[in-house]
Formats: structure tokens, sequence, C-alpha cells
């Protein structure tokens, strides 16, 4: 087993940040065409480490994908694909 196994669970932590940051993110957020974008101004700045969490949602949306990216990448690498238990 090498350091690429490691990106399964580096997946599971990305997706549960990407919940708890969308929860509390949409606690706050309004889609009124009128107030969408006083409603994040409103995260960034009034809201405790609000800029925090934007942050955290947006760039782990971008860390999700790279690590799927490298899941699936190491899977056809290994050829886990041929192994009859997986499936």
């Amino acid at each position: 087993i090498s350091a690429w196994w490691n990106f399964g669970s580096l997946l599971g932590l990305c997706l549960a940040t990407q919940i708890v940051t969308g929860l509390f993110l949409a606690m706050h957020y309004t889609s009124d065409i009128a107030t969408a974008f006083s409603s994040v101004a409103h995260i960034c700045r009034d809201v405790n480490y609000g800029w925090l969490i934007r942050n955290m949602h947006a760039n782990g949306a971008s860390f999700f994908f790279i690590c799927i990216y490298l899941h699936i990448g190491r899977g056809l690498y290994y050829g886990s694909y041929l192994y009859k238990e997986t499936w």
C-alpha cells in the first residue's frame, strides 16, 4: 500500500467539510435576485468567521475534485477494476 491509497479517506473528509460549510452558508444566504450579493457580503463581513467558511467551501470543492481524479487515477493505474472481490 502506498500513499495513493489515502485519497479515499480525504474524499470523505472533503465531503463532510463541504456539507458542514454548505449548511452554515445556507443559513445566511438569500437567493432573491435583489439581495443575493448583499447576503454574500453579509456572510463575509458580519458573520463570525464567515469569510473563512466561504473560503473553505470554495477551496474545498476544488480539493474535492482533485482528490476524485487522483482516487480514480490510482484505481486505473493499479488495475483495481480487474479485482472481482471489489465488485
